[in-house]
């Protein structure tokens, strides 16, 4: 039996992968338009670098991660979120000595060890931004707007955005002290005791249903806040408003690591059934003391490529996608013997440099199975060149949606072509 992708993964393959590939580039050109710099870190990291920052009692590093030691003995742990690994490399390379803030966008896969399901997945795509080095409402707003943009470029009219605030080391224990006399009256298993010990506001993160009807009178942050929490957390939402960016607050929203205050933040689509969070994110001002540098503010977003790829396949947005994959071929080329696979050859390296997509028919078939070809392709114009049209030097030019078929000198069809499809 021929060897399958692990369970909880799967292959993007041609014509869906130019649906990810769409949505890679779209949610991150915003970002790109507003200075943030690419940076890729590795695909492993020091297990430490997670079970501090990303916190020990999330679900990630207690439950999901892929740890193993390596052959020098050193715990490593594949990337189960992009944030963590990007701070650390601002550190590493001093970029905070630098101009702030610090503004970066990154794309790569994350793996968790999850319980499969449509929309979550043990390896996941995403895209991310990262701004390090301001605390201030206008970044946090910044960032929310970015990814609003990227949304709305997708064509993605069912995206709602809830907002939140989780307080600071100012105001975050009065509210930890509240959930926490809150959730020791409730009768709670071992597991979610424990972690209600080291961080009640996991609690809050738990999705099973039973749980939650139970935590529906328990205290809010919002409730709790100090005066310079509720002073940045309306001027984050005035912001938003200034700018036309719609969202609801949720002040029962915490999200799945440790290193969230302030703002919080996320995407859902209604479309998505129980997996409905398409991207996310907040300030995260204490990661950077928490894996051992000096204090620096930050504050980004992820989005799942997936999800939003779900998303954009729930509301319709797709068109006819060439069957094969990659950019919808314009031209194809149908060469009648070996001279002129030589001569298509190179005409067709002529076409796409002058930025047509351009294929052709290999294996030396003949007119019949070469001309189906090009019908497959969804090519508008086939280009025929046999013996007869080398000796006169020019082509048969046939437009595939009309029949029509005019002869042209090879020296004038890529300017007749550009004519025709530009």
């Amino acid at each position: 039996m021929a060897f399958q992708s692990p369970k909880g993964t799967f292959d993007w393959l041609p014509p869906r992968s130019e649906r990810a590939l769409r949505v890679r580039e779209a949610v991150s050109a915003p970002a790109r338009r507003a200075g943030y710099g690419y940076i890729e870190t590795p695909t492993f990291e020091d297990t430490a670098l997670f079970a501090r920052g990303v916190g020990e009692s999330t679900d990630i590093v207690s439950k999901e991660m892929y740890t193993f030691d390596d052959k020098g003995g050193r715990s490593i742990t594949l990337r189960p979120e992009g944030t963590a690994p990007v701070v650390r490399a601002v550190l590493q390379h001093g970029l905070h000595n630098g101009r702030l803030p610090v503004k970066l966008w990154y794309s790569g896969n994350n793996f968790r060890y999850e319980r499969a399901q449509r929309g979550r997945y043990r390896h996941f795509s995403q895209v991310g931004i990262e701004a390090l080095g301001a605390d201030d409402p206008v970044l946090d707003a910044e960032v929310i707007l970015l990814a609003a943009e990227g949304y709305a470029a997708l064509g993605l009219t069912g995206v709602t955005l809830l907002l939140n605030t989780l307080g600071c080391k100012e105001c975050r224990p009065a509210y930890r002290a509240a959930l926490q006399g809150f959730l020791a009256g409730l009768d709670l298993d071992e597991p979610t005791r424990r972690r209600a010990e080291i961080n009640p506001l996991r609690v809050l993160d738990d999705r099973r249903p039973e749980l939650q009807a139970r935590l529906a009178a328990a205290p809010l942050v919002t409730d709790h806040l100090c005066e310079a929490c509720k002073a940045y957390h309306e001027e984050v939402r005035s912001l938003l408003s200034a700018m036309g960016v719609a969202y609801t607050d949720d002040p029962r929203l915490v999200r799945g690591l440790d290193y969230y205050m302030r703002t919080t933040f996320e995407f859902v689509h209604d479309g998505l059934g129980s997996q409905s969070a398409v991207g996310g994110g907040g300030r995260y001002d204490g990661l950077s003391e928490m894996i051992g540098g000096p204090p620096l503010p930050g504050v980004g977003w992820a989005i799942g490529v997936d999800r939003t790829v779900l998303a954009m396949e729930a509301e319709g947005l797709f068109g006819e996608e060439d069957p094969a994959g990659g950019v919808p071929v314009q031209v194809y080329g149908v060469p009648l013997g070996e001279e002129a696979r030589r001569r298509m050859f190179r005409l067709l390296a002529e076409i796409r440099a002058a930025g047509l997509v351009a294929d052709m028919a290999f294996g030396g078939k003949g007119l019949k199975g070469a001309m189906k070809g090009a019908d497959r392709s969804g090519a508008r114009f086939a280009l025929i060149l046999g013996e007869r049209d080398l000796a006169a030097q020019a082509v048969q030019v046939k437009d595939l949606t009309t029949a029509e078929q005019t002869e042209v000198p090879l020296a004038q069809v890529v300017h007749v072509l550009k004519g025709k499809i530009q």
